[in-house]
């Protein structure tokens, strides 16, 4: 495999090691105004991103082999991935920087319950830039080399709050600050893998592809939904973090536009 495509892969994960770090070097929460620039900036990518890298590519695809009617496919993609997350959500707690777990209750752990909740979110992340690494692999014109990169770095920032979401809680239960930091970088450990295997089974996927773009549009979309955009409007100075929406967006279109 192409060396800058391990890279690629690496680049969320990185994201979640670097927000992990933080209890190294942090005797507080990360500072509220900085959490909602970056949560505002990685929302304007992810949703730029889902549309221009996704959803487009899986449209002009999709309506290519099938007529206008396989447009439908992508539908049923983007609703799969809505349906998906949904259901992830359901079945796990929902995290935030100011508290250790909310939801239903269980017999594991609170910080099992809280590093889990993050790897099962994880997955649909790496899954969706695996996707954009096969589709290019694969010589479809539809997607972009620096389209699966700028995904990637989107999702690595939103990744970054999410490591210290699970290393500073940790941390503030009681854990050392070591092992609080390896547990929010083995976390993100999910990311790669699932794009690796994603890349694996190309071609196999390849008649899937429309499906598989708009299922990680779907995905991301609810991301961005359901988690980003709640905690980018908390609270006052939420114009800072529209305006790092806008800048997130406006960048990631800019880029696949002009390198797409």
């Amino acid at each position: 495999m192409d060396l800058n495509i391990i890279a690629g892969l690496l680049i969320p994960f990185a994201g979640t090691t670097l927000g992990a770090m933080m209890v190294l070097f942090m005797k507080n929460e990360i500072n509220n105004n900085l959490q909602r620039i970056l949560t505002g900036f990685a929302a304007g990518v992810m949703v730029s991103a889902s549309f221009w890298s996704l959803l487009i590519p899986a449209v002009d695809q999709a309506t290519e082999t099938g007529g206008k009617l396989g447009v439908l496919h992508a539908v049923a993609g983007f609703g799969l991935g809505i349906l998906f997350l949904l259901l992830i959500d359901t079945l796990t707690p929902h995290m935030h920087l100011d508290e250790t777990v909310e939801g239903p209750k269980s017999g594991l752990k609170k910080t099992t319950m809280l590093v889990l909740a993050v790897v099962i979110h994880n997955i649909p992340e790496g899954m969706a830039v695996g996707v954009l690494y096969a589709g290019w692999m694969q010589g479809n014109t539809a997607v972009s080399f620096s389209a699966a990169v700028s995904l990637a770095v989107g999702i690595a920032i939103q990744n970054f709050p999410e490591g210290a979401i699970i290393s500073m809680p940790l941390h503030a239960n009681g854990m050392s600050k070591t092992r609080a930091f390896i547990q929010g970088t083995l976390s993100g450990v999910v990311e790669p893998i699932a794009g690796f295997i994603t890349i694996l089974l190309a071609s196999q996927l390849v008649p899937w592809m429309p499906v598989l773009l708009s299922f990680a549009a779907g995905a991301m979309i609810y991301v961005v939904i359901e988690e980003l955009i709640p905690e980018m409007s908390e609270g006052s100075h939420s114009n800072m973090a529209t305006i790092a929406f806008t800048v997130g967006f406006s960048g990631m279109m800019l880029l696949d536009v002009m390198f797409g």
